[in-house]
């Protein structure tokens, strides 16, 4: 028990005896066989100096770890070529550091084991053979929440870069580097850096936290990654008011930047976990049945998890007029879904602002863009006098979508939710369940629906109302799958199509952006003339096996042509749906086109419109014609 948390043992090298046999030879060869066997998987080489074992001496060194449930056993070669053979009982240190419990090393005398391969490897690269090896060290290895290292701006702050937290380091270090120093000189990188963004992390990321999530990723370092696989280290950190309610009714949940957003709800017999392939499992036919709910009646999602930012002031309007492409909201309740551009005219996100008063505006975007979107409020001023608030936290947001959506929050409200009442892409603040809340006529999914932006305190109150309401309506919650599959049905953009690659034009969302006025980013974004790309929207023949998870390439003639960003199975309309970005050329709608989903061929078109509701006339549906 004492030698187990030493963690620093003697070890004897031993070999022949035999001081003629070893006299007589040019130089003498000893290898040791060393076992380490340590407790709990963070263990083992985690760090692991190997001083000289014998003095004048080469050493080599091969280490191999082997995973066994809770322990871990490394197996070491050591090679010693000994040029005085008086050395050979001295004694050595071999220190094995690990995190967690160090280590008990045993050596056994291995004969010539390995030598042949070890002579071969210097054969093959003579440069080491001719130096000679003089030291070994192996350094502790980074391990962010992650595993992804941290490079570019650090959160909250001007001219202050990150570049850590790499665990393959040689690996890794040219091309985050080389995007760094583009991202530094230029304003952006050329490629999306969104997974290696300091900024991915907020406050919730304490120390504690990061050593919970950096065991965790040591343990998944050699695990499949599968779509959508799902760390479940250190969770919750930021649970919304509904997490219990929605995970007793079988919610299962994903990490959005500390929140927890449901993604499906496990029913009729399904276990309520993660299904992790390749191809479609179990969640197929439950997510399924979400789309239909939404689409025939009525769903809710707990939409809390969207970075919410209040912008107000008096020279609010000035500020954003300079930030986003399309135009502001002009009257109080009004709503615009708009784009924040670089100096380079590419996307740095997407977001809904709604004007709330004159000097004051809400805005809304994807979870991962809280710290991005206020460092380009702050960081882009010019002397105008704005509060930048954070509210993703202090309030929730349920989204309630579908047919009877309407009948289902006219009992839970006195408001008048008819268009003349209540349009389109307005605004309100009403009273639900008797919480006072702002209500935004629009839908992710293409229905009839509503965005409900609640105080925290008051979430839950009006999600079980709306519940109870429309349980005669044949109400079902719905999580991010279905409501993926839902926004590709109505050709709806995301966070995969629009990144910092692309400019507006090349996205195809040039209607959400003005002529008029000057804004970062303008005149490159409006660019035609020199895209390298466009963003096409697409249906592939599904098989009923593999419906394809973005990266497919696209074909033409045998030719790649692009390849896609987002792909789904669309319920509604039977087809796999994605969003690929191809050459110019290839973007005319009735195109066939082939896309390689597992390494086979498949049909595909190119769309010109949302394959569900291209009018868009469901979202604006009346009284009258309910």
């Amino acid at each position: 028990l004492m030698m187990l948390i030493c963690g620093v043992a003697m070890v004897q090298i031993s070999g022949s005896s035999d001081k003629d046999t070893l006299e007589n030879q040019d130089q003498n060869r000893f290898v040791g066989l060393v076992a380490v066997t340590s407790a709990a998987c963070t263990s083992g080489f985690s760090g692991v100096y190997f001083e000289k074992i014998l003095k004048g001496s080469e050493v080599t060194l091969w280490i191999r770890n082997i995973q066994m449930g809770l322990f871990s056993i490394a197996i070491a070669f050591v090679t010693a070529i000994v040029e005085d053979s008086d050395e050979i009982s001295q004694k050595g240190f071999f220190v094995g550091y690990s995190p967690i419990v160090l280590s008990v090393i045993t050596v056994q005398a291995a004969g010539g084991l390995i030598v042949a391969y070890l002579e071969e490897s210097l054969n093959r690269t003579p440069i080491f053979a001719e130096l000679g090896i003089q030291r070994e060290v192996h350094g502790a290895i980074s391990h962010p929440p992650d595993g992804n290292p941290l490079v570019g701006p650090a959160p909250g702050v001007q001219n202050y870069w990150c570049c850590c937290g790499t665990q393959i380091g040689i690996g890794w270090g040219p091309g985050s580097t080389r995007e760094l120093a583009r991202w530094m000189v230029h304003g952006a990188a050329d490629i999306s850096m969104r997974d290696y963004d300091p900024r991915r992390f907020g406050e919730y990321a304490t120390k504690d936290w990061q050593v919970t999530k950096a065991h965790e990723d040591y343990c998944l370092r050699h695990e499949i990654p599968f779509p959508h696989f799902n760390r479940l280290a250190g969770r919750p950190i930021k649970p919304s008011p509904l997490y219990d309610r929605l995970k007793e009714k079988g919610a299962v949940y994903e990490e959005v930047y500390g929140h927890e957003r449901p993604r499906w709800f496990a029913k009729n017999g399904v276990e309520q976990r993660d299904y992790y392939s390749f191809k479609r499992n179990e969640m197929h036919d439950v997510v399924g049945a979400e789309c239909r709910a939404v689409r025939e009646s009525v769903g809710i999602m707990d939409i809390s998890a969207f970075t919410k930012v209040e912008v107000s002031g008096a020279g609010a309007e000035d500020l954003l007029n300079r930030l986003v492409a399309n135009k502001l909201p002009k009257k109080v309740g009004g709503i615009a879904l708009t784009h924040m551009l670089n100096r380079a005219g590419r996307i740095e996100l997407e977001t809904t602002v709604v004007k709330l008063d004159e000097r004051r505006y809400y805005l809304v975007c994807a979870a991962f863009f809280e710290q991005r979107l206020v460092d380009h409020l702050n960081h882009n001023r010019d002397g105008e006098k704005v509060s930048v608030k954070i509210l993703s936290t202090d309030w929730s947001a349920l989204a309630i979508n579908g047919p009877q959506a309407r009948a289902v929050m006219a009992a839970c409200t006195d408001a008048d939710l008819s268009n003349a009442g209540f349009p389109w892409l307005k605004a309100k603040e009403i009273e639900v369940a008797g919480v006072k809340l702002w209500a935004f006529r629009m839908s992710y999914a293409g229905e009839l629906g509503w965005e409900l932006h609640i105080p925290r305190d008051g979430a839950l109150a009006v999600y079980d109302a709306l519940w109870a309401a429309g349980e005669a309506h044949g109400i079902r919650d719905y999580g991010s799958f279905a409501m993926n599959s839902l926004r590709m049905e109505k050709a709806f953009k995301g966070a995969g199509e629009l990144t910092n690659e692309v400019t507006l034009a090349e996205a195809d969302v040039l209607r959400f952006a003005r002529n008029e006025n000057d804004y970062i980013g303008k005149d490159k974004t409006l660019n035609t003339d020199d895209m390298r790309w466009v963003c096409a929207y697409l249906e592939i023949e599904p098989d009923g096996v593999e419906d394809g998870h973005g990266g497919e390439p696209i074909m033409v003639d045998g030719k790649v042509m692009g390849s896609t960003a987002s792909v789904a199975y669309g319920h509604t309309v039977g087809k796999i749906l994605a969003f690929a970005y191809v050459r110019p050329e290839v973007n005319v709608a009735g195109k066939e086109v082939s896309v390689l989903i597992a390494g086979e061929p498949r049909a595909a078109r190119i769309l010109g419109d949302a394959a569900y509701d291209p009018t868009s006339a469901l979202p604006r549906t009346d009284i009258a014609a309910e």
